[in-house]
């Protein structure tokens, strides 16, 4: 697990004690918590088939930036796994709420549309990712509000529930809807408004801080800046002369939680 894993985690379960709790059982193979993640597991599941909003909000942390601000890599590395689509434009369609469960033997996936399969493969994961965005979003340019609900059971995973949302867009490129700007706005808003929500705004160190999408997002609906994460991408392509010193100090724009910068793969 990386770094980032383990300081995402250590902020979650700080603002989260309870559920520090919980995992901690579960790690130590509590019966009554083995039995309680599938039925939290279900009922997303029933809610998610059923079209139906689920107003149990449990705590988690969604992933938010601009569409090349390195978003899923980010998620990618704090799992520790290579399992997102890629691609040149838009591939992040439909919000991907993925749950980490630590359970001790082999590693596998589960998706909730597909309970009764165990993907061993992350290959495998990706491709059916890419399907189940298919069947429901038939545009190539458009997004659904509808999640893909993802679990992964492994040993090297700590409980936590992490959310990839679509990256934002400025304006509507070539062939997108011309809602597309809001469409992808209100599914952000719609997972960061929930007060049991960690934001991890994802910005590119090669921009102005001041001007990261992802940071006005997050302050729309987290003004006073407690449950937002600041992760800055991209460092190793900062102009000569120039570098992030100042904003992973926490001195440029304020966040209560601070700064981490990573290094993604090309």
């Amino acid at each position: 697990m990386s770094s980032l894993f383990y300081w995402c985690a250590h902020l979650f379960y700080s603002k989260y004690p309870f559920f520090s709790d919980l995992a901690m059982s579960t790690q130590a193979g509590n019966p009554n918590m083995e039995l309680l993640i599938p039925m939290i597991n279900q009922l997303q599941h029933i809610f998610t088939a059923a079209n139906a909003k689920l107003t149990l909000t449990l705590p988690q942390i969604a992933v938010v930036g601009s569409q090349s601000a390195g978003k899923s890599s980010v998620l990618e590395n704090i799992v520790g796994r290579d399992f997102l689509p890629r691609g040149g434009n838009m591939v992040t369609k439909r919000p991907l709420v993925l749950q980490l469960i630590n359970l001790q033997g082999q590693e596998y996936a589960v998706f909730g549309h597909k309970p009764q399969q165990r993907f061993v493969n992350y290959v495998d994961v990706r491709a059916e990712i890419e399907n189940d965005t298919k069947s429901v979003v038939r545009d190539d340019m458009g997004v659904s509000n509808i999640p893909i609900n993802l679990t992964i059971y492994s040993p090297h995973v700590v409980n936590l529930t992490l959310v990839d949302l679509p990256g934002m867009v400025k304006v509507p490129s070539q062939g997108q809807p011309p809602d597309i700007v809001k469409k992808i706005d209100d599914i952000i808003i719609n997972y960061i408004s929930n007060e049991n929500c960690l934001i991890l705004a994802v910005t590119p160190a090669n921009i102005d801080i001041v001007t990261s999408d992802a940071l006005v997002m997050a302050r729309s609906q987290d003004p006073m800046g407690k449950r937002t994460i600041g992760v800055l991408t991209k460092l190793d392509m900062m102009g000569k002369g120039h570098n992030a010193r100042e904003v992973l100090l926490n001195k440029l724009v304020v966040l209560e939680r601070g700064f981490i910068g990573v290094v993604l793969r090309g």
